[in-house]
């Protein structure tokens, strides 16, 4: 698969700096701009995985972008334009270091919390007699540091968050309205789709003039969990495994296939074939997440075509 991209090396017209996270490669313009380009790169317990797949930073960027215009009436965002399928451009903020995930059900790293004994997560209490997968009461907000690239993401709760100054009290509260405000919106879409938004996490950055906004990316299969609601009720009565959106299927064939992300392990080889089935898979994600037909853009040349839409973009800006 040669037409997909999985590193960049831009040099934009008063560019300062670029940040290369595990996806994302951020471009500094001038202090002044944010240009976020989302690669094809593929990322499994916080590994790179070794091949791009095809459209996958195109359905990402635009998953993303598309929640960002679908909640900016709630939760302000950095989002200014979004000048090619792969790139976003923003603001410049200064992101807090917390990530706010927040759950709607006993699922993934909190299903595997309450089935290790534990009922409680950052400083959250779980109720007993809860399954995996079962619906919470109420969404909890479970925090993460936001951890230097190559080092895993660690649970924090809201009382160490403060008391440790990462985020001051008035900020905070700020956030966990912001959380809960977006996750009721996601859900609501969700529902309109036929599915259940599970799990996510949200980032959060303070513009120049102090404004909290929304940064990153929303949503996306990558960031989030959903369920098809056809059946879930059926198939939690049952003890059955729910039928989910999200890129746990990459996760699975990992394990399957030996590897989880520590010391020793190889890689397995991802052929031709599987890449196409992931690409397939992240199309699926795509149009059951926003209900409509993913468009394949131009991939003979991205790189030119990202480059050309970029400085297009900012040589014709007020």
């Amino acid at each position: 698969m040669s037409n997909t991209i999985t590193t960049t090396n831009f040099n934009f017209p008063d560019q300062k700096s670029v940040y290369r996270g595990k996806v994302r490669e951020v471009y500094n313009i001038n202090d002044e701009l944010l240009v976020m380009v989302a690669t094809d790169r593929l990322s499994a317990f916080d590994v790179v995985l070794p091949k791009g797949i095809p459209y996958k930073g195109q359905i990402l960027n635009q998953i993303a972008t598309r929640f960002m215009e679908l909640t900016e009436d709630i939760v302000p965002n950095w989002l200014i334009a979004t000048p090619d399928p792969n790139v976003a451009v923003g603001h410049l903020c200064e992101p807090f270091k917390v990530e706010m995930v927040i759950r709607g059900y006993v699922s993934g790293h909190a299903a595997r919390e309450y089935a290790a004994g534990k009922r409680q997560i950052c400083g959250v209490t779980m109720a007993e007699g809860l399954k995996e997968n079962d619906k919470f009461p109420e969404p909890i907000i479970t925090p993460t540091t936001k951890a230097d690239n190559g080092s895993h993401d660690e649970d924090i709760s809201r009382e160490d968050i403060l008391s440790k100054g990462i985020v001051t009290e008035e900020d905070y509260i700020v956030l966990e309205k912001f959380t809960r405000d977006l996750f009721q919106r996601g859900t609501e879409i969700a529902a309109e789709r036929g599915l259940i938004l599970v799990d996510t996490k949200y980032e959060f950055g303070k513009t120049k003039e102090g404004v909290i906004v929304l940064i990153d990316e929303i949503h996306t299969p990558d960031s989030s969990r959903y369920f098809y609601a056809d059946g879930y009720q059926e198939r939690q009565d049952k003890g059955e495994e729910q039928k989910q959106l999200s890129k746990e299927f990459v996760r699975r064939w990992l394990i399957e296939n030996g590897f989880q992300g520590q010391d020793g392990q190889q890689i397995p080889d991802m052929t031709d074939e599987y890449i196409e089935s992931v690409s397939e898979r992240y199309i699926e994600l795509y149009e059951n997440i926003l209900g409509e037909k993913f468009v394949k853009a131009d991939i003979d040349n991205i790189d030119e075509r990202i480059n050309n839409n970029v400085l297009e973009y900012l040589n014709n800006r007020d």
